[in-house]
């Protein structure tokens, strides 16, 4: 639909009460402006569903209104992180690693001897105490207590593991989360 003369005069002449109404919604002149323009440019791109005769201003103040609740909502879901902190609180380490990792340890722990595997489950997966494993093994508490030692002594060659700090996150991962936040830039 051509806008006819008329339309485009109660166009203008609605301006300044759409403005009213935005300030009224925004609270902040600059951003009432920016739903005044959103307004008129949604308004003059669906002229065609405005019905001559009716009221301009009532069709122009439903069109601010769902912009400035569609902005609303989209705005409550938005965080502001200038700094990068808040992406770096939701970062997660890549999980291939630890999956390699499981996958290495189930290798490794199939390849220890049935007794000190057993030994192992039932102490480190099951947490049971020696004393429980002893009896469901059937042999001393000494003889668990050995199998045990062997088995992780064991597991430890096989996984290259020097000490507990190797368990903690991938260094490599670490030092991404540990980087300071690039400082902003002034625009």
């Amino acid at each position: 639909m051509q806008p006819t003369e008329k339309t485009k005069q109660d166009l203008l002449k609605a301006i300044p009460s759409l403005r009213a109404f935005a300030m009224s919604l925004a609270g902040n002149p600059d951003r009432a402006d920016d739903l005044v323009q959103e307004a008129l440019i949604r308004a003059w791109a669906n002229l065609g569903s405005f019905t001559e005769g009716t009221n301009m201003v009532a069709w122009l103040y439903t069109i601010l209104r769902n912009a400035f609740y569609s902005e609303y909502r989209k705005r409550s879901r938005e965080v502001e992180d200038v700094d990068g902190r808040a992406a770096a609180a939701q970062a997660m380490p890549p999980s291939q690693l630890d999956h390699m990792n499981m996958c290495d340890f189930r290798t490794a722990l199939m390849t220890l001897p049935a007794d000190q595997r057993e030994a192992l489950v039932l102490v480190g997966a099951a947490g049971m105490s020696y004393e429980e494993a002893a009896e469901i093994c059937g042999c001393a508490l000494g003889t668990i207590k050995s199998r045990i030692n062997r088995a992780r002594t064991r597991l430890a060659q096989m996984l290259s593991v020097e000490n507990g700090a190797d368990f903690s996150a991938d260094p490599e991962w670490q030092a991404v989360l540990e980087q300071p936040a690039p400082a902003a830039r002034a625009g």
